[in-house]
């Protein structure tokens, strides 16, 4: 590419995944939900140092885009479980390399 020459943001795939997973405690989300369908509290366990607040936010975006998956049980005390979709699926590749990645170098 030229020096002249800028990418798209708005069109460059790699700033649409950032959009959508770059945000601080998702990629932490979809990796533990890799593993298979947790609960709310078994994330937040997981997930050192997140807030309530903020891991519902995050699992609710992942909900919008289709990622992440809410499933209610009408039960008492109602059980919700959070498990990733098929698109959800697809982001296991990149989890898996950043982790290999942040094991030789970080």
């Amino acid at each position: 590419m030229s020096e002249t020459e800028t990418h798209d943001s708005k069109c460059c795939p790699i700033n649409k995944a950032m959009m959508i997973i770059g945000k601080r405690w998702t990629a932490l989300i979809i990796r533990d939900l890799v593993e298979g369908t947790k609960r709310f509290c078994q994330l937040e366990h997981s997930l050192v140092g997140i807030s309530p607040k903020m891991l519902s936010q995050r699992l609710h975006e992942l909900e919008e885009h289709e990622i992440v998956r809410r499933k209610i049980y009408p039960e008492v005390p109602v059980r919700v479980e959070y498990s990733l979709t098929e698109k959800g699926l697809g982001l296991r590749k990149v989890v898996e390399s950043m982790a290999t990645w942040g094991e030789k170098w970080a």
